[in-house]
């Protein structure tokens, strides 16, 4: 790794702090450092002298790495504009739980090292390609449609190859990754997936029906989330950025996308290693 771009949550002192931190034990390292331009703006002055600046959208022109600092929320801001390239994102986690962002700062000049010696993994997660009216994007996490602001229960017509699923009556409905199983998914009752299953997870946002469950298909489906005549109006989002408003009879057309993203793993750590840390699992529950 020659030329290592850094990306932070530009808002947050914390991730600045760290990200500047990096950027000096970089160049010490005689690394070529990449800022991204809004990150730049906040860094020390003698930092910032000493480093490259480029927009995100520039990255894989330049870089053949980025760290992130933030929390999972950073990680996927910078996977916006790095899905489909062979640039990999190394997550630093300056937030709380961090499945995405798995690096901790409490360990990053070990972090920082491992990378420059080659020691970590290239894992590659799948990602989702989400279409509806205003165009085309992509999401490493979920697409979703949901309630507008301030509106009632929404109803949303899911169909999987084209077969009708169900009239979700709910707060939203979402189409998650294996990646984006832990994310908004898991929060929603829906089931933890390992990355290497090829599937989908189709999930109800507090649905108005005991019987309605989360659903897995195979990620060669496509699967429509269409808005429903008796609902107002719906918000569109993929990862948590809003694409727009939906009115009734629009639709949302999720599939597997052809672009894949590549993240930086610790070269020692499994996902069953990651679930242990960040849910606990390795509780004693029996230890008193």
């Amino acid at each position: 790794m020659h030329r290592i771009a850094l990306f932070a949550y530009a808002r947050s002192t914390d991730a600045v702090t760290w990200a500047e931190y990096a950027a000096t034990r970089l160049l010490e390292e005689g690394v070529q450092v990449i800022l991204e331009a809004q990150l730049a703006e906040a860094v020390a002055d003698d930092v910032r002298e000493r480093c490259k600046i480029s927009s995100a959208a520039d990255f894989e022109r330049h870089a053949d790495m980025v760290m992130t600092f933030g929390g999972d929320g950073t990680l996927l801001a910078a996977s916006q504009v790095l899905i489909g390239t062979d640039v990999p994102i190394m997550g630093v986690n300056v937030g709380r739980l961090g499945f995405l962002a798995e690096y901790q700062v409490s360990n990053l000049d070990d972090g920082i090292m491992s990378v420059l010696k080659g020691d970590y993994r290239l894992v590659e997660r799948s990602t989702l390609e989400v279409t509806w009216s205003g165009g085309t994007v992509y999401a490493l996490n979920e697409a979703q449609v949901e309630r507008a602001s301030g509106s009632k229960m929404i109803t949303i017509r899911a169909h999987v190859n084209d077969h009708l699923v169900a009239d979700y009556r709910c707060d939203a409905v979402l189409v998650a990754t294996p990646t984006g199983s832990t994310a908004y998914s898991l929060a929603a009752g829906g089931p933890i997936i390992a990355p290497s299953a090829e599937v989908l997870c189709v999930t109800a946002v507090s649905p108005h029906a005991l019987t309605i469950r989360p659903l897995v298909v195979g990620d060669d489906s496509v699967i429509r989330l269409l808005v429903h005549e008796d609902t107002a109006s719906a918000q569109l989002l993929a990862d948590g950025r809003v694409l727009g408003t939906a009115q009734p009879g629009d639709y949302m057309t999720v599939r597997k996308s052809e672009r894949p993203i590549k993240l930086v793993k610790r070269s020692e750590n499994t996902y069953y290693d990651l679930l242990r840390d960040k849910l606990l699992w390795s509780a004693n529950a029996t230890k008193k």
